[in-house]
């Protein structure tokens, strides 16, 4: 496999989709493994081949040590604190160390990529925690709990159960690996875990940026929008391509011509919110695009130190640093905080009368029933939430290893936050949408195009009108998750056409 997307490393982890080992590859990783081992005969000292770590670089290891040092690394570099990693991160996170390897710049042996591959394939996930990566050196802390279960220690998940990796890899007829020169540190080097936890948060993105244009044809149907800011003469003059395309989608879902809109609204504007859906969504769906080219592009290069050349000459350098994942996960965090701030203003004019001219907080029974009230208070504290979760982390560094390493990224950091925001963009999206719902079975007169038909009928064979008070915590939580995991049912074929 010469490259992998995004979405195939999601796949990876939610549908045990696995790779082949190409024979070939393997013939040319045994080549390069060659031209490592002839570097330890020739006395020169190559980092963390025959020489210490990080600080420790200086120190030259005797030739009878070298398999104990790549073994130390692996122990006192497992130190990661809190929660493991979800299991479909790790099965992930196991593809893609493994397409790393393949691409023959590590310079390990063939059977260590074996061995890695025998847990993939056995469905052997390490456990993993979630805390202890500064995202530079690559993700040593998470990487190394990686590299424990390939060594026959620490803990794993199989068939469920968390248990001793020895207890398991004996269960599955499998044997503990004996690291060899290089392979420990080179299974430590490298950004594969924030890259993982990236291209999830990316696809996830990814979802709500198209939940988010289906949503907002909800609002717009329900509010009885001004449609003339959605004319296609107006994104023409400023065609940036992801305000070209709201501006389309909108058009799609609501059965609009290109141009000269059809007026129903009484109003002569409308709230930016409304108005500006192609300049907002827009904005997010090109940030959005550039994330996923950066990490695209990281998947699919060697992060490891030193690397091996096609020549055999090992070169040590930064390739480890996360700083582009780093970067554009604070990106993401930051488009992703906007997306969710719009769709809570939105909500909020489908709630008061003197925009929407329905009933306050979508209520028949106002004073008894309190309708949309608190539904608008916990998107309010999601967007807050989000607000402080989008604090940039790549901005910050601690200087580790006695400031031998004193620049780091805190990629891991970034992409954890970001996992957490989509979580909250999704819950808000789904108040909108539920809210848009409630606003159209109160609007006698909607229109409604036949899109808009299907997304709110889609919705409403779970959840019913809201005729009195009730609980909507699980109902926000269903269409939250439909609309996170990109499973809000089929939209019409003139849609998909369309973008």
């Amino acid at each position: 496999m010469d490259r992998i997307s995004i979405d195939q490393v999601v796949q990876f982890g939610k549908t045990h989709l696995s790779f082949p080992l190409d024979p070939a590859a393997m013939q040319k990783l045994s080549l390069l493994r060659t031209k490592v081992e002839s570097k330890l005969t020739d006395g020169h000292a190559v980092y963390g081949v025959n020489t210490g770590f990080g600080f420790f670089s200086t120190c030259v290891i005797p030739k009878k040590d070298l398999l104990q040092l790549q073994l130390n690394i692996v122990r006192s570099h497992a130190c990661g604190v809190g929660e493991p990693l979800a299991l479909e991160w790790v099965r992930a996170l196991l593809s893609v160390k493994l397409h790393n390897f393949l691409q023959g710049g590590s310079g390990i042996r063939p059977e260590c990529i074996t061995a890695l591959w025998n847990l993939l394939q056995h469905d052997i996930l390490p456990v993993i925690p979630r805390k202890g990566s500064v995202g530079a050196s690559g993700d040593l802390a998470p990487l190394a709990h990686l590299a424990l279960a390939l060594i026959g220690e620490g803990e794993v998940f199989w068939k469920g159960t968390r248990m001793p990796t020895a207890e398991a890899l004996e269960k599955a007829g499998l044997t503990p690996y004996v690291l060899q020169e290089k392979e420990g540190l080179s299974l430590l080097n490298g950004t594969q875990v924030m890259s993982t936890l990236a291209a999830f948060a990316l696809w996830e993105a990814q979802n709500l940026l198209d939940a988010a244009d289906r949503v907002s044809a909800l609002s717009l149907t329900a509010f009885d929008a001004v449609l003339e800011p959605f004319d296609a003469r107006i994104h023409d003059l400023r065609p940036h391509p992801g305000q070209v395309l709201v501006a389309k989608n909108i058009r799609v879902l609501l059965e609009l011509p290109e141009t000269h809109m059809p007026r129903t609204s009484t109003r002569v504007q409308d709230p930016y919110s409304f108005r500006c859906i192609p300049q907002v969504h827009g904005a997010a769906r090109d940030g959005i695009a550039y994330c996923v080219q950066v990490i695209e592009r990281e998947l699919n290069s060697i992060t490891d130190n030193p690397v091996v050349t096609a020549e055999g000459d090992l070169l040590s350098g930064g390739n480890f640093h996360g700083q582009y994942v780093a970067q554009v996960m604070d990106l993401t965090r930051i488009v992703m905080t906007d997306l969710s701030s719009i769709s809570e203003r939105r909500l909020d004019k489908l709630l008061c009368p003197s925009f929407s001219q329905l009933p306050a907080l979508l209520t028949e029974n106002g004073g008894l029933e309190s309708g949309f009230m608190i539904p608008q208070y916990v998107a309010a504290a999601l967007v807050s939430e989000n607000k402080v979760l989008s604090h940039p982390a790549s901005i910050d560094t601690i200087p580790t290893s006695l400031n031998k390493e004193d620049h780091v990224s805190m990629g891991p950091i970034s992409c954890h936050k970001a996992l957490e925001i989509n979580q909250n963009v999704a819950k808000v999206l789904a108040i909108e949408a539920l809210a848009a719902c409630q606003a159209m079975d109160l609007r006698t007169t909607c229109l409604r195009s036949a899109p808009v038909e299907q997304l709110y009928q889609q919705i409403r064979s779970k959840i019913p009108y809201v005729q009195q008070d009730r609980s909507l915590s699980a109902e926000i939580e269903l269409v939250a998750s439909w609309l996170l995991n990109g499973v809000w049912g089929d939209l019409s074929v003139e849609y998909k056409e369309a973008v």
